[in-house]
């Protein structure tokens, strides 16, 4: 439905409260010319202190106390940026429809109808064609969106604090559950409730 733009069109949606690796920032890089001198250096001092830390001076004399030292875990730097990931968007001007899909040596047919009174599909598939080797899934997973110096500036001078709706829609007239069936009642049988009385009378007289 998404490969041949039925009922769903792709958009694009963003999101900037997510935190990425700064291991790749080219941003920082433009920015510090230095950064990668500046790297090697803090790289030195801390493993040299590191081993200040961790070493022993009493193995000197008594090599009891010799310890192993222990590799420090590497940490990735952390920041806020902006991402971008893949969404689709419904169009509720099509309430039925149905199309085949060619999948090499077999069509895989599908319905599509829209459920009234709500946002829900209802899709009918057939399945004993596969169109997995030709069409491939489609992740949802965010990629960080890369800018210059210039516009990750202005973008941070522009962003507002997010705030709540006014209000809130959690509820709508036309979508009232409702009870269907008479499962839900207890309801006495007349003519199990007869035949009931019947059989005991019998079983009365015959004993």
């Amino acid at each position: 439905m998404v490969a041949h733009h039925v009922q769903y069109g792709r958009t694009f949606l963003w999101g900037s409260g997510r935190i990425c690796d700064d291991s790749v920032d080219q941003v920082r890089h433009v920015q510090e010319p230095f950064y990668g001198l500046a790297t090697v250096i803090k790289w030195f001092f801390s493993h040299m202190l590191m081993f200040l830390l961790e070493f022993n001076f009493c193995g000197l004399w008594h090599s009891d106390y010799v310890v192993d030292a222990h590799k420090a875990k590497k940490v990735d730097a952390l920041q806020p940026c902006d991402t971008e990931y893949p969404g689709f968007m419904y169009d509720s001007s099509i309430r039925e429809t149905n199309s085949l899909i060619k999948c090499g040596r077999c069509q895989k047919m599908f319905v599509v109808q829209a459920v009234p009174e709500s946002n829900l599909v209802l899709m009918v598939v057939q399945a004993d064609c596969d169109c997995s080797r030709q069409y491939s899934s489609i992740t949802l997973e965010p990629k960080e969106v890369k800018y210059n110096a210039s516009v990750k500036c202005n973008r941070m001078k522009s962003q507002k604090v997010r705030r709540r709706p006014n209000s809130c829609h959690a509820y709508h007239p036309k979508e009232d559950a409702k009870d269907c069936g008479g499962a839900s009642e207890i309801s006495l049988s007349v003519a199990l409730f007869l035949a009931s009385l019947a059989t005991s009378l019998a079983l009365c007289r015959w004993t």
